[in-house]
């Protein structure tokens, strides 16, 4: 049998690798040891519209714990495992003398606590931290933030932060906290605000339009259209709302319509339109582009001051020409603004909105009034 020998040179690199090795392994025990165990007991949430369980909020806390690295945390299965065998109700556990109680059926340095409830129209989040050994909170930081439910996880984030004089990135805390900076189409897509959209219906007049006024109501073979200068019209409003702050928001509406339909007429026009509503009272006020399409015709008018369409018989006299409303035309865009305002009155969850609207022009002042309805959730999704 050989004896293997290893050479004074092997021997001592050896020596010093096993002495590396041990040295790491205790320098990393020591890193561990350094940081205190913690344990998260309980989070209550008082929140009247809980969107999450205290088990889940309870994780939450213990994962923003680990994210900070500065303690030991216990996960919840050893929680769940080391306070059922002691048989400890431990979920509403939020006093000190509960606490007291129950570290000491459990292994660790330190205990955490919170709770989240609303206190004048805020959200309101406490945070503390009791130590085993002082028996006292050692720690505890409340923060009030805006009765914002879904952001409740970065509430909890900042509040730890806030905790542990880890410092937080203030925009967030602006957006979170100061009413005056939110814009809840993004940070509260759950703000309460009224929704418009839906059928419209209603009529526009001419009348105070004269030279229109008189090609709809000339006969067709002069141009005109045989029609009374009032017609109804039907469409939809689509709304997409920007800004909801407060009392208001602020809105764009799309609105397809169709006009003179109960004339044998096709009047189609869209209107594109910026506007901002009292979420309270439903007033509203808008304005905007519109664009139709309608016939019109090249021509002038002769010495008897009447119409002529120019491909019927030429110009000879050099009179003026010109392009006008003219039912024998082709059909062309045409372009005007509207000024619109009205409000919108509820009964339960049936919004009926009521709207005036002017369409000034060279020849005049178009009016019109429409009304809708709808029964669509209240919620503003941004």
């Amino acid at each position: 049998m050989k004896t293997l020998k290893l050479s004074p040179i092997s021997g001592k690199a050896t020596f010093l690798t096993i002495c590396i090795v041990v040295f790491n392994s205790l320098f990393l025990q020591a890193q561990v040891s350094d940081k205190p165990t913690l344990a998260v007991i309980a989070f209550r949430n008082d929140h009247p519209d809980p969107k999450a369980s205290q088990y889940s909020l309870a994780d939450l806390l213990r994962q923003e714990f680990e994210k900070i690295d500065r303690y030991q945390v216990l996960d919840r299965f050893d929680m769940d495992y080391i306070l059922s065998q002691n048989k400890l109700d431990y979920q509403n556990c939020l006093s000190r003398f509960c606490l007291e109680e129950i570290s000491q059926k459990i292994s660790s340095d330190k205990l955490a606590i919170g709770n989240i409830k609303v206190l004048d129209k805020k959200i309101s989040i406490t945070i503390k931290i009791y130590d085993k050994r002082s028996k006292q909170f050692e720690k505890a930081q409340t923060s009030e933030f805006l009765d914002i439910p879904a952001e409740i996880g970065t509430m909890i984030h900042l509040t730890i932060n806030d905790l542990n004089q880890i410092k937080n990135d203030q925009a967030i805390v602006t957006k979170l906290s100061k009413k005056n900076d939110f814009e809840s189409s993004i940070n509260n897509p759950e703000q309460l605000c009224l929704r418009s959209d839906g059928p419209r219906m209603g009529f526009t007049s001419f009348i105070f339009e004269k030279e229109i006024t008189k090609i709809l109501k000339d006969k067709k073979s002069n141009g005109g259209y045989e029609a009374f200068p009032v017609m109804f019209q039907f469409g939809y409003q689509i709304e997409k709302q920007y800004l909801n702050e407060g009392n208001f928001q602020a809105l764009f509406e799309f609105i397809p319509m169709i006009t003179g339909l109960d004339q044998g007429l096709f009047i189609p026009s869209l209107t594109v339109m910026n506007g901002i509503r009292n979420n309270t009272s439903g007033w509203e006020f808008a304005f905007g582009p519109t664009i139709s399409i309608v016939k019109k015709t090249d021509g002038y008018f002769d010495e008897n001051k009447e119409w002529v369409k120019l491909g019927n018989d030429p110009n000879k006299s050099g009179f003026p020409t010109e392009s006008r409303l003219d039912s024998r035309g082709l059909p062309v865009f045409t372009t005007g603004f509207v000024i619109a305002g009205g409000k919108t009155f509820k009964s339960g969850k049936l919004n009926i909105p009521v709207n005036l609207y002017l369409i000034p022009s060279n020849d005049g002042i178009r009016f019109g009034l429409s009304f809708g309805f709808n029964a669509k959730s209240r919620y503003c999704k941004g």
